[in-house]
């Protein structure tokens, strides 16, 4: 599969299934659009409905599904902000655990959008503490 040959660094770190999902629906993806950058939405889209981001890779959702209001979008033409990946779906408990495990100072105060963007900045540290 070409689509192996060039995994996101986040995906390296990541599951071998969620290598495959990503790389599975990448190749249909550049398939249906051809190679490039709405492709690579597809297959990371694909990817977020089945998995969240957590530090520096990917795991397994608690339930399948839009990750974000952005993710469950079905009119596309006017882009919003996304979550980069945490899932802004979940339950505030989870969200806390999250956190936990990424060590964020101040969570059990944090509301639940607080917490999302605790989550995404601290992926984003980490993401690039890893790419170093």
């Amino acid at each position: 599969m070409p689509a192996r040959e060039d995994l996101p660094s986040t995906l390296r770190r990541s599951s071998k299934k969620a290598q495959d999902t990503y790389a599975e629906t990448l190749d249909a993806a550049t398939e249906q659009y051809g190679p490039g950058e709405r492709a690579r939405r597809t297959a990371m889209s694909s990817l977020k409905h089945s998995f969240e981001k957590v530090g520096d890779h990917w795991e397994p959702k608690e339930r399948k599904g839009p990750s974000d209001a952005q993710a469950a979008r079905t009119n596309r033409a006017r882009p919003g902000k996304t979550a980069a990946g945490v899932d802004a779906n979940a339950s505030k408990a989870h969200l806390l655990d999250i956190a936990k495990r990424l060590d964020i100072r101040g969570r059990s105060r944090m509301t639940k959008a607080e917490l999302v963007e605790a989550i995404r900045k601290a992926n984003a540290r980490a993401d690039r503490k890893a790419r170093s």
